[in-house]
């Protein structure tokens, strides 16, 4: 074991740039396709393989666990089991994992300016947390105050607007101001982005409960930037 450790090749940056440029180190990095997309899922904690599966229907088993393996050894996921009574494993980004979701942000404000960008395609509930993180917008919220559930099928987050500060977790708040609930994640971003009254998403599923003053100066709060020409 010890003679196979030392004549083994260690892993250099460059194997498919060849270039010093720290953006092509990224691409290196998490440029292979669902690799950034996973990322973006571990966003709010630990998932469970299985959880990743579900939240990336398009992805099949065999690159999911590549691509984590990938995204492991290159020290951006780890894995951890949990104590029982789950007693299951799960990824978690590594504290340098969770850096990037600055770059994450600044990619999807910068795309979302695209003519061919749909918002109206599906997306995952994560997605949905980091898309409010990316477009919420600080001076609108300077006067708001306002806790907050959002449910997107099965998953529970807990938002808070504060000081012109939003923060998202997993989980209900509690006492919440309004809650907002819908068996995926389109319909919210459908009232949050388009700006299309909750009324004419129930038949799409969605439900708003509590104080609906709050809730529409929270909605006022997310916009998608302007098209680029």
């Amino acid at each position: 074991m010890e003679s196979r450790k030392e004549t083994e090749t260690p892993r250099r940056h460059g194997k498919w740039y060849n270039d010093a440029c720290g953006t092509a180190f990224a691409l290196e990095l998490i440029g292979e396709r669902w690799s950034l997309l996973i990322v973006r899922e571990l966003m709010f904690g630990g998932r469970r393989f299985s959880d990743l599966r579900a939240a990336l229907p398009g992805i099949s088993a065999k690159v999911l666990a590549e691509r984590l393996d990938g995204l492991e050894q290159a020290g951006i996921v780890q894995r951890r089991r949990l104590p029982p009574p789950a007693a299951s494993q799960i990824y978690e980004l590594t504290p340098w994992g969770y850096d990037a979701e600055e770059a994450i942000q600044a990619l999807g404000r910068w795309a979302a300016a695209s003519a061919d960008h749909d918002p109206t395609l599906p997306l995952s509930a994560a997605s949905l947390m980091v898309s409010f993180r990316t477009m919420f917008d600080p001076k609108r919220a300077k006067a708001l105050a306002c806790t907050a559930t959002i449910w997107v099928g099965e998953e529970s987050f807990r938002l808070r607007v504060a000081k012109g500060h939003l923060s998202i977790r997993r989980g209900e708040a509690k006492a919440p101001d309004f809650t907002i609930a819908a068996p995926v994640a389109a319909p919210i971003a459908a009232l949050v982005y388009v700006k299309v009254p909750a009324a004419e998403l129930a038949a799409a599923g969605l439900s708003l409960d509590g104080d609906l003053a709050v809730a529409a100066r929270f909605v006022d709060l997310f916009h998608l930037p302007a098209r680029a020409a």
